[in-house]
This record gives C-alpha cells, structure tokens and sequence, in this order.
C-alpha cells in the first residue's frame, strides 16, 4: 500500500445512494437515486476516493439484521461495479440514537477509520450527505468541504444543492 495521502468522497447512504424510504433492508426496496452513477463516476475519475458511511438504527431497533444489512450492502457495491465504480469501503454504525458509541453520525467515529485505513487527506475531501447529522459528523472529523443534498438549508454545509444530480455543479 501506497504512503501517498489520498482525497476521499464520503457519501451517506439513504438519501444519497439511494431513495430514502424509511429503513430501507431489501433489494427490492432500494432505488439508487436519479443521477448518482454518473455522479460517482465523475468523481471517482477525478481521482477521489468513494467511501460511504452511513448509520443503520434499523439494525438496533430490530427491523432488520446485520445479516439483511450486509447481503443489501453487498448488491449496492456490485451494481456500482457493473458501472465501473468501486466503493473503497462502506462504513456503518448499527447503533441507535440512544447508543453511547462513537460511530453514530453526528460523531465521526465511521469517518476517522476510513481516514486512518485509507491514509485520507480530509482537508482535501468531501462529504456529501442529507441530514444535518452528516455535516456535523464530517466538521468534526477536519472535512472542510461539506455538501448538503436538501431542500433544506443546514448550518454546518459548505454548500447546498437540491438533488444528487447538481453534486457535479459544486464538485465539478
């Protein structure tokens, strides 16, 4: 393995990666969101590294098991594959909210394991996320790009675009 620091794109799961309705645990449930193929491409060929990380409550509250979790989690990164994108890593927390763990966005445990795996260089990254939760953890973390898909505007992103097809537009 390389010594070279590297520049990462840390991209939350639900929300971003796919359409978010509500714990999702099933393929036949899961949508990839408009434009994210492309999306991750064009990323991936600027030469950042594309890791997700992501919190799975679901595992904690007994909707569905590390097991489901880990075979949904399995198809998403062969069907980037089939695309020419690889995910470096996929990173989850399977906490809930009243969990006292580190990895639980809005902490940046996840974020800080990738950084140490894959020698990430975090001033020079970005995290992508839609929830607040995401850019609280990717500020702790030493992110200084953070990048909100939201109608909403948040108080810890950087910048802010409405659809996972403008990512581009700010990354670019």
């Amino acid at each position: 393995m390389s010594l070279k620091k590297t520049k990462a794109i840390f991209l939350d799961r639900d929300g971003i990666i796919n359409d978010d309705s509500g714990y999702v645990s099933k393929i036949e449930d899961f949508k990839f969101t408009k434009g994210i193929f492309k999306t991750l491409l064009a990323l991936q060929d600027k030469g950042y590294l594309l890791i997700i990380v992501t919190n799975q409550s679901g595992i904690a509250r007994g909707y569905y098991s590390e097991e489901a979790y880990m075979n949904l989690t399995l198809y998403m990164v062969e069907e980037f594959k089939k695309r020419g994108i690889t995910i470096a890593s996929v990173y989850h927390c399977p906490h809930g909210p009243d969990d006292d763990c580190k990895c639980r966005k809005p902490r940046a445990g996840m974020l800080k394991a990738a950084q140490k795996q894959f020698r990430v260089q975090m001033k020079d990254s970005w995290m992508i996320g839609d929830k607040e939760s995401d850019m609280l953890a990717a500020k702790s973390a030493g992110i200084k790009q953070r990048l909100l898909v939201s109608k909403e505007q948040g108080e810890s992103a950087t910048h802010h675009v409405n659809s996972v097809g403008k990512v581009l537009e700010v990354i670019g």
